[in-house]
This record gives C-alpha cells, sequence and structure tokens, in this order.
C-alpha cells in the first residue's frame, strides 16, 4: 500500500534520511520507533506530502505523491500534536472537514470513536478550552472519520486516559482484521505490544530493523516489544 524507495533528506549538514526503502503493506499494524532524531516524523512527514525529499520515490496504492496528490484522502492521520483554531468549536471543525471532503462520493464515515469518546458532550466546547486528552480523542475519531484504507497515528496514545487508550487500542484492532493499514509510532512501547504485528527501527536516518514481531521474538525468546527491541540491539552491537 505504500512503497519508500531510496528516500533521502537533509537539513544543511545534518542527514535525516538516507537511503531508506520500505514496503508497507496490506493488513500490517507497523511500530515506527527509534530514539529521538531518528527520521521517524520526516518519514511520516514525506510520506503525507508534508516535506519533500532530496531524493527518492513514494508510492501509495501505487500512486507516485509527487503527481498524484489526491492520495491523501485515502489517509487518516493523526498528529503528535492537534493544532486546533483556539476559538472554534468541535462541531464546527467537524463540520470544516465535512466541508473540504464534499464531491467524495461512496465514502461511508466512521463514527465508532466519535460516539465512543462522547465526543458529542464536548461539541460545543471552543478547541482551545480542551484538555490535552479531549483533544487527543477528538484528533483519534478525526483520524478514523472518513474510513481511510491507511491509518498513521503519532503518538496516539500521549495524554489518553486509560479507558479511552483502551477503545483507541481496540479500533486499531478492528482496522487490521479489515485489512487496512496502521502506521503507529510511539516512545510508549507497552502500548504498542497489543495492537502491532510488525516493527520498522530508525536510527540516524536508516533502517535499522524491518521484521515482524513473530520474527523478533522468535529471535530473542522475549514476548514484550520493550524487552525485544533492548536484547536485539544488544545483540547486535556485541557483534560489532
Amino acid at each position: 500500500m505504500i512503497s519508500v524507495s531510496k528516500l533521502s533528506k537533509q537539513y544543511g549538514n545534518q542527514v535525516v534520511l538516507k537511503d531508506v526503502d520500505l514496503e508497507f503493506a496490506k493488513g500490517q499494524s507497523v511500530a515506527l520507533i527509534g530514539p529521538n532524531g531518528s527520521g521517524k516524523t520526516t518519514l511520516i512527514k514525506s510520506i503525507l506530502g508534508l516535506v519533500v525529499p532530496d531524493e527518492g520515490k513514494i508510492e501509495v496504492q501505487g500512486a507516485n505523491i509527487r503527481t498524484s496528490p489526491n492520495y491523501r484522502r485515502d489517509i487518516g492521520y493523526m498528529p503528535q500534536l492537534s493544532r486546533f483554531p483556539e476559538q472554534m468549536q468541535v462541531r464546527q471543525l467537524f463540520s470544516l472537514i465535512d466541508d473540504l471532503r464534499k464531491g467524495e462520493d461512496g465514502i461511508e464515515k466512521d463514527l465508532s470513536l466519535y460516539e465512543d469518546f462522547q465526543i458529542d458532550r464536548i461539541a460545543r466546547k471552543a478547541l482551545g478550552a480542551l484538555s490535552g486528552g479531549m483533544k487527543q480523542q477528538v484528533s483519534a475519531a478525526l483520524a478514523f472519520y472518513y474510513n481511510p484504507e491507511i491509518i498513521i497515528l503519532d503518538e496516539p496514545t500521549a495524554g489518553l486516559d486509560p479507558v479511552s487508550n483502551e477503545i483507541l487500542k481496540a479500533k486499531i484492532n478492528r482496522q487490521i482484521s479489515l485489512g487496512r493499514l496502521v502506521v503507529v509510532t510511539s516512545h510508549i512501547l507497552s502500548d504498542l505490544d497489543e495492537i502491532c504485528n510488525h516493527v520498522v527501527y530508525l536510527m540516524e536516518g536508516k533502517i535499522y530493523m524491518n521484521a515482524s514481531i513473530d520474527q523478533i521474538a522468535s529471535e530473542t525468546g522475549e514476548q514484550k516489544l520493550n524487552k525485544m527491541i533492548v536484547k536485539l540491539i544488544e545483540n547486535k552491537n556485541s557483534d560489532e
């Protein structure tokens, strides 16, 4: 569903991505992880068309994103920080999205998170008056709102209360069962154990690891993602 080929990006003397090759497939739930500054955000923003790479090509559903901008209709995105207009009410934000998507035929809205998070109860609140957790709920509901085939979630559980966290994880797992592609970044690896079946680990702009959870578990003998990653890094460092 997403193909990344020889992707490179540099800011001044700082190399952010270097010859990145990746294939994200239907039904995958990918944990995109790595230390701060590893290139995760730049990779996501490149896929979304928010950053123009220096070299390489990105295809979504077989279309080159540089020549086929309509690919964004197939992507639901939840940013790490939601910068909503502070005076706009929650209901007005959803109405705005509806207006922007007018004319797209055959799309059935997905209101499950909207309903599960009971967003109607805050619909008339100004976005600037919402708590961090409420903003995350709104952002998550928007990411799934137009039933996208591809969902990209950047630190989605940050600020969510335990109940909302479980609701979101259950939603992600339902999407995987439907054959959707989900890409999740998080520094809280324990949140990824229940929702991801594949790991891409970036370090200094390069692919350090690209494997299924089952493959990594078999190689390390560990069941928790955090312990898997630690053991793999230790093993690789001892081999160098």
